[in-house]
């Protein structure tokens, strides 16, 4: 032991006396001074946010060289010149540091120890590059003092989270998520704190005519709550969506967020709208969360009404197609009659704007739930994900692909990923939860179920996934609990007490699947083998009657049933993996089988 520490001892003499530790201390010293004018620099004179990173680099890169450098070549002494060996100094000979030198490295040790002072003390304050990657834009207030344009403030939201998730380097919470802070009493750091994020757009509209008037603030709230700035525009309604524009610019500037050559180009671009098609298009979307054949059609009937006033705006045609998925997905349509009509708008679309992010989501979940042709899904998944990186429900209908084609390690991140960037949304958080049960079967993470049910225990798609999990997972007990939910859901005041009564019997006294075969007529009463016959295919899948889940599915493969694609991931159907009519379906749809759970 005592050997090392004189072989150290030695070491530092000679570090000493080749002046490697005055030449480490005044070279710290002035990258940390280098830094630090970097820093605060880029702002106010609009230098790249990339320039700090870039000469920290430089600056590491630099040192080993330094190091090395004064190890072999003497500084100190006036001259460049090498170091001798110790062992060619006579003995009274000795090294002596000049005092500039002396002086420069205790200077540089009080600046080091100023500058980390200074920063801890009264720096924790500022905005530095990196501080935000992450903000929620809340609901527009309306300020204009008409409560009947309501509809515009909803609108005019919807619009500007889109443009701002375009940001890939920015996370945006989805309007969903952020609308449940409409007229909130909580502060901003409370807000941000349940979103997950660094910061908060609160935006109003003060005015809505030939022109529209906006203001806009931005809070950080980390580390601490603080107004980054407020402004107001003002723009005729013709030129909204470039306003949209220069406020996410705007809003990027200011939270130092790095804008890619794409996305500038996208800001840059010139967009404008007919005033009166805008006013369509913004009362057609109030329309779109009531459920009701009837909502649905005056939804199009707006949007109908703002393609005569502007046949060239592409978000238009979007609507249309949105429509007619709705119908199909509500049961109002057929997927024949529907399916033409939606790529017919959607190529409308896309012609006249082929970077629309939602057009292309919408025709990749066709080509997923109703085409079948998974690399196409896949592909215009990814193209929407391009264009805005935020957008949860392109990335959790990926995750639901990824898991359909057994890529499931592929599909996790792309669901925690969706929950992130709308964690409030209540689809969202059943589709991460489908997409669980795809992925892990039994060791499913159920918390945003429970969270859903917590809250709202006849939570209909909620309870369709616990059904789901516990049927996997042979827990029947929970099975026909939330089946029983699921059926007062559906039969509302039919709901017949005694059969449900009989059920239980029998499931007491006997098993899960005789139990089971008491409920097949009551779904056979509601579902047709021309409608979702999917549904049917459960039902007597749970009470073993194999023979006719194979009908029901090979009906649902003819009508193009949009379950079908979860044929080997959404239910149990693991008794017929080896049955040939499932095989051969299979084969039709081109669906791997799952590897074992």
């Amino acid at each position: 032991m005592p050997q090392h520490q004189n072989k150290f001892s030695l070491f530092w003499q000679e570090l000493k006396r080749r002046r490697v530790i005055h030449v480490i201390t005044v070279y710290a010293s002035a990258a940390f001074v280098i830094i630090e004018l970097a820093g605060n620099l880029t702002e106010p004179l609009n230098l790249p946010n990339s320039l700090s990173t870039i000469v920290i680099i430089i600056m590491a890169v630099g040192f080993l060289p330094a190091i090395i450098l004064s190890w072999i070549f003497d500084f100190t002494s006036g001259t460049l010149k090498r170091t001798r060996p110790k062992e060619e100094l006579q003995d009274k000979e000795k090294a002596l540091v000049p005092n500039a030198w002396k002086v420069s490295t205790i200077v540089s040790f009080v600046v080091i120890v100023g500058l980390m002072v200074f920063n801890i003390v009264t720096r924790g304050d500022v905005l530095k590059p990196g501080m935000v990657h992450s903000l929620a834009v809340l609901p527009f207030d309306n300020f204009t003092g008409d409560d009947q344009l309501d509809y515009v403030a909803a609108g005019l939201h919807t619009s500007l989270i889109g443009d701002m998730g375009r940001l890939g380097a920015l996370r945006v919470i989805g309007k969903t998520s952020s609308s449940i802070y409409q007229n909130s009493n909580k502060s901003a750091s409370d807000i941000a704190r349940e979103l997950n994020v660094e910061a908060l757009v609160e935006p109003a509209v003060l005015c809505y005519g030939d022109s529209i008037c906006l203001q806009i603030w931005v809070i950080a709230t980390y580390p601490e709550e603080r107004q980054l700035f407020v402004e107001e525009y003002k723009v005729e309604k013709s030129q909204v969506l470039n306003l949209y524009s220069k406020i996410t610019k705007q809003i990027a500037d200011e939270i130092m967020i790095e804008i890619s050559p794409e996305e500038e180009q996208f800001l840059v671009k010139s967009r404008t709208v007919d005033r009166e098609a805008f006013d369509d298009y913004l009362k057609s979307c109030q329309f779109w969360d009531d459920f009701s054949l009837e909502s649905f059609d005056k939804a199009r009937d707006y949007i109908n009404s703002a393609i005569e006033k502007d046949p060239d705006w592409a978000p238009l045609y979007l609507g249309l197609a949105n429509y007619w998925m709705w119908l199909v997905q509500w049961g109002h349509e057929t997927p024949s009659v529907a399916l033409p009509e939606a790529s017919k708008n959607l190529n409308k679309a896309l012609k006249l704007d082929p970077d629309l992010p939602d057009a292309h989501h919408l025709i990749g979940w066709i080509a997923f739930v109703s085409e079948w042709d998974w690399e196409k899904a896949e592909r215009e998944f990814l193209k929407a994900l391009s264009i805005n990186p935020n957008d949860a429900q392109s990335r959790i209908y990926y995750a639901h692909l990824l898991c359909v084609l057994q890529r499931q390690d592929e599909a996790a991140p792309q669901a925690r990923l969706a929950l992130e960037m709308d964690p409030k949304n209540t689809m969202i958080q059943i589709l991460y939860s489908t997409a669980q049960l795809f992925i892990n079967w039994c060791e499913a993470d159920r918390t945003q179920i429970e969270k859903l049910l917590a809250d709202d225990p006849h939570n209909y798609g909620a309870n369709v996934v616990l059904n789901n999990i516990s049927y996997y997972c042979e827990d029947y007990e929970t099975v026909f609990t939330t089946e029983k939910i699921l059926l007062q859901t559906i039969q509302g005041g039919q709901f017949n007490q005694d059969t449900w009564k009989e059920v239980e019997t029998i499931f007491k006294d006997k098993d899960f699947h005789e139990a089971y075969e008491k409920l097949v007529p009551i779904y056979e009463n509601l579902y047709t083998p021309d409608i979702l016959p999917m549904e049917l295919a459960i039902a007597y899948m749970k009470a073993n009657q194999y023979d006719k889940v194979m009908d029901m599915i090979e009906k649902g493969f003819e009508i193009g049933d949009q379950s079908m694609p979860y044929i080997t991931t959404a239910y149990d159907f693991e008794p017929l993996y080896d049955n040939p009519r499932f095989l051969s379906i299979l084969d039709k749809m081109k669906l791997p089988l799952p590897h074992s759970n």
